[in-house]
C-alpha cells in the first residue's frame, strides 16, 4: 500500500516532519541521545514482548520519528540482518532490502499516516483526515508469512482529525497479530484519552550536552554545512532545549541573530520600534523563509514566556519594570494569544507580514498596560 502513495515521488513532495536541506528521519542512520529508549524496545522486540502499539513522545525534535523508523526497520527486516550483539540495538544495515525500501517508503510491510500533500493548491495539509486511516483495512488486512510484521507510523498522532482518531482507535481496538503501531506525538495530551490507554507510552529526553552537540554535527555535515563555532554554541544549546531540530533551524536561518532582535525589542518596551518592525516582518514574511518565520515565532514565545516567568517569580529588572502582579493574566493571556495566531496563520497560509505586526502591537499594547 505504501508503495503506490510513495515511490519515486516520495523526495520531490514535502513533507511536514522534513526541515528544509536535511536528511528526513528515517535517512537518518544514527540515533543520538536516546540508547536507554532504543534498549527497551530492542529488549521488548527480542523477547517476544512487543507491545502492539507505542507511543512515543517528548518535545519536537528529539528524535521520536528517527526511533520509530529504526524500529520499522528492525522489524521488517529479516532476522539473520538484525543486529544480533545483544547491545541492546535495533541496528539494521543500510544495504539491507528492508533498510531500502523503509527509506524509500516503499516495504509493503510499512504504511505511514500523515498529513497529505495536495497537488493542486500546492500545500500540506492541515490535519490527518479520515481516508487516510481508511486506507488501515486493506493495508491490515494483507497476508504476509507467518513471522512477517505490519509496521504502520502515524507521523504526528497529533495532526489526527477527531474522525481520523476515532478510524484508528478500531484498528488499535483490534489490532492484527504482528501489526505493530508506532504513534510520535509531541504533545499527548491532545489525543484522545481512549487512544493514549491502548498505548504503551515511551517518553524520550531532551538532548543534552555531547549528545546534542554530536547530533547537530552529524546532520549539519549530511547537509554539507558547517557547524556553528565554539563561541556560539553555548547560547545555541541554550536556545536548543534540547531539540536536534530546533538547534538546525537555528544554525540554518540565522537563529542566533533573530535572537538578538529580539531581545532588543523586548528591552525597548514598552516602545516598538515600528521602522524596525516593518523591516523584519518584511524580510520573514516573502521568499524562502519558512524556517527563519518559524524561529522567529519560537524565539518569541520562548522569550515572552521567560518574561512571564520572570514577573511570577521575580529576579529580572525588565520584569519587574513591565509587568506587576495585576497585570500578569494579561501577559499570560498575551503568549496564548500570539501562540493561537500563529498556528492559525500557519495552518491557513494568512498574511505572514501582518500577524508579525499584529504581534508587536499587542506586545506594545500590553507593555503599555492597555492590553
Amino acid at each position: 500500500m505504501a508503495r503506490a502513495r510513495a515511490g519515486d515521488d516520495a523526495e520531490a513532495l514535502p513533507e511536514a516532519d522534513r526541515l528544509e536541506g536535511f536528511p528526513h528521519p528515517r535517512e537518518t542512520p544514527v540515533l543520538i541521545g536516546q540508547d536507554a529508549a532504543e534498549r527497551a524496545l530492542a529488549a521488548a522486540f527480542a523477547g517476544g514482548r512487543m507491545h502492539h502499539a507505542w507511543l512515543l513522545t517528548g518535545r519536537e525534535g528529539i528524535g521520536k520519528a528517527t526511533l520509530a523508523y529504526r524500529l520499522a526497520r528492525h522489524a521488517l527486516a529479516r532476522p539473520p540482518e538484525r543486529d544480533a550483539s545483544g547491545r541492546g540495538s535495533l541496528e539494521v544495515a543500510p544495504e539491507t532490502t528492508a533498510a531500502r525500501q523503509v527509506g524509500a517508503l516503499s516495504h509493503p510491510g510499512l504504511l505511514v499516516l500523515r498529513r497529505p500533500y495536495d497537488q493542486r493548491s500546492k500545500r500540506l495539509g492541515t490535519a490527518i483526515p479520515v481516508d487516510e486511516v481508511r486506507r488501515l483495512k486493506s493495508f491490515l488486512g494483507l497476508t504476509g508469512g507467518d513471522d512477517a510484521w505490519r509496521v504502520v507510523i502515524v507521523d504526528t498522532a497529533d495532526d489526527l482529525n477527531i474522525n481520523a482518531a476515532n478510524a484508528l482507535l478500531k484498528s488499535l481496538e483490534e489490532p492484527p497479530v504482528r501489526a505493530l503501531f508506532l504513534l510520535i506525538s509531541s504533545e499527548p495530551s491532545r489525543l484522545l484519552p481512549t487512544i493514549r490507554s491502548r498505548c504503551r507510552r515511551l517518553e524520550l529526553a531532551p538532548l543534552g550536552g555531547e549528545d546534542l552537540k554530536g547530533a547537530v554535527q552529524a546532520a549539519l555535515a549530511a547537509a554539507e554545512m558547517e557547524m556553528p563555532v565554539a563561541e556560539q554554541w553555548p547560547l545555541l544549546e541554550r536556545l536548543a532545549q534540547g531539540s536536534v531540530r530546533r538547534a538546525l533551524q537555528l544554525a540554518g536561518s540565522g537563529g542566533l541573530e533573530l535572537h538578538q532582535r529580539i531581545e532588543a525589542i523586548f528591552a525597548a518596551l514598552p516602545s516598538i520600534d515600528w521602522p524596525a518592525a516593518h523591516t523584519l516582518s518584511d524580510q520573514l514574511a516573502f521568499g524562502a523563509q519558512d524556517q527563519r518565520f518559524q524561529a522567529f515565532y519560537d524565539l518569541f514565545l520562548d522569550h515572552l514566556a521567560g518574561l512571564v516567568r520572570a514577573g511570577a517569580t521575580g529576579g529580572s529588572a525588565l520584569a519587574e519594570g513591565l509587568i506587576p502582579q495585576s497585570r500578569l493574566p494579561a501577559w499570560a493571556t498575551l503568549w496564548e494569544t500570539v501562540l493561537l495566531e500563529r498556528n492559525e496563520a500557519v495552518l491557513l497560509n494568512l498574511d505572514r507580514k501582518a500577524l508579525i505586526l499584529g504581534t508587536l502591537a499587542q506586545l506594545e499594547a500590553v507593555a503599555r498596560g492597555n492590553g
